[in-house]
């Protein structure tokens, strides 16, 4: 099944159960407090907090979504994308638990036609309602596995509504990993669909990365999203996000200008973390300038600028020795202009803003890598497991490279660096 029929698939199957479909909202966010659109529900926010009362108590939506916390994981694993969108379905004091975990299994089951036997699902440790419910449409207990906080209680990052929240995995089978669901290999049982149960409101982050729980939601809610990317890695029997119509023609263009294919078998080639990392940050990149940010300094602006910089980094890496990113991008214009307009209105700013984009930092990643490239292969040659950070702040401060590129360059090659140094070292710069 291809994505646009996965799309209308989902959409109909909620707007024939009372839900209004919404259109996405922009990857610049109305509040404040988050750099992009990272979830579904974010537009939504103010209706499960009880600021605005909602026009209608149910919802759907296809979320336009970046996750700036997964930037790294690109190549790293077959699951993760910078860009995605997210199918969702809402409930603003309407329906709870029982009604969303029916719709999900019927979905899935009924209407993607996937097997229920390789559906494991995942609840918040203490939640024995989820757990029964799931039982009562057809989940044998032993497929269905009880986590923590860390993989089981949503929230968007920031303070606002939470909850806990039940997912659902699917078994990719026995060449992807390790057998033993979710709670062991998160490769194999990807995550497709997350369903949290809005009941609560969080404070700010804590010491430690946890935060305190305030109180309680108005009225309960329902936010849930099923990764599209994903959901069509697996309709389609592809290996990796970027093998589905929604990513491929992107890939094809890479291979086209690298002159040689993407192979997705060896894992630790250099050259498919290229391949991955160039097809995945050119639609994202697209998206966000589509959407009128711009590269800079700070904040959003910055996301969009280190995307640039990583893409630029790893198409010369394939030894692509002209243009990058004005060809990379155009192919994701022509691949989901149709189903994203805005894409096509903004073609011509977009391989303005990228051609400009990529001149400007040329120059610097040319004479950057050739000195970092001595740095590290004297640290290896030497014996030496780290590089230091004196060549980090060097490397940044003389020739402008970007610390982050030099710390990515350095893991790649086995090295470490001493971070705590080396932020002593650096002035303070922004990051997403």
């Amino acid at each position: 099944m291809l994505s646009p029929q996965i799309r209308s698939t989902f959409l109909d199957f909620f707007t024939a159960r009372g839900h209004r479909l919404v259109p996405s909202g922009s990857l610049l966010p109305p509040d404040p407090s988050l750099l992009v659109s990272n979830a579904g529900m974010n537009q939504f926010k103010p209706w499960f907090l009880g600021d605005v009362e909602p026009d209608f108590p149910r919802a759907t939506s296809v979320q336009k979504c970046v996750r700036t916390v997964d930037i790294d994981n690109i190549g790293r694993t077959r699951r993760h994308s910078t860009f995605f969108e997210m199918l969702g379905n809402f409930s603003f004091g309407d329906y709870f638990k029982a009604e969303a975990i029916g719709f999900a299994y019927e979905l899935l089951t009924g209407h993607f036609d996937l097997s229920p036997d390789r559906l494991w699902i995942t609840v918040y440790e203490d939640d024995d309602e989820t757990a029964r419910i799931w039982r009562s449409v057809g989940v044998p207990s032993e497929r269905i596995q009880r986590l923590g906080a860390a993989d089981n209680f949503w929230s968007m990052g920031v303070p606002g509504p939470c909850g806990p929240c039940s997912d659902v995995t699917y078994d990719r089978g026995p060449a992807y990993g390790r057998d033993g669901g979710p709670s062991v290999d998160s490769e194999r049982f990807v995550e497709l669909w997350s369903l949290v149960f809005m009941r609560s409101v969080r404070g700010e982050t804590e010491p430690g990365g946890g935060f305190p729980v305030l109180g309680d939601l108005p009225r309960t809610g329902i936010d849930t999203g099923l990764g599209l990317d994903r959901l069509a890695t697996v309709l389609q029997d592809v290996d990796s996000v970027v093998s589905t119509d929604l990513l491929r023609p992107t890939l094809a263009t890479v291979e086209e200008m690298a002159g040689r294919n993407y192979s997705p078998v060896d894992r630790e080639d250099p050259d498919r973390v290229s391949f991955e990392v160039l097809t995945d940050h050119a639609r994202a990149i697209a998206f966000l300038l589509a959407d009128g940010i711009r590269p800079g300094k700070d904040g959003t602006e910055y996301v969009l600028r280190r995307l640039i910089r990583r893409a630029i980094r790893h198409g010369r890496r394939l030894g692509i020795e002209g243009p990058i990113l004005p060809p990379v991008t155009a192919s994701v214009v022509a691949n989901l202009g149709t189903a994203w307009p805005e894409l096509t209105r903004g073609a011509s700013l977009i391989e303005d803003l990228t051609t400009r984009e990529e001149e400007s930092f040329d120059r610097t990643l040319r004479r950057g890598t050739r000195l970092l490239d001595k740095a590290i292969r004297r640290r290896l040659e030497g014996g030496h497991p780290d590089l230091p950070a004196e060549t980090v702040f060097t490397l940044y401060d003389s020739h402008g490279f970007p610390p982050d590129l030099t710390l990515e360059a350095a893991q790649e090659a086995g090295l470490t660096v001493d971070t705590p140094h080396l932020h002593s070292l650096l002035p303070p710069t922004p990051h997403p």
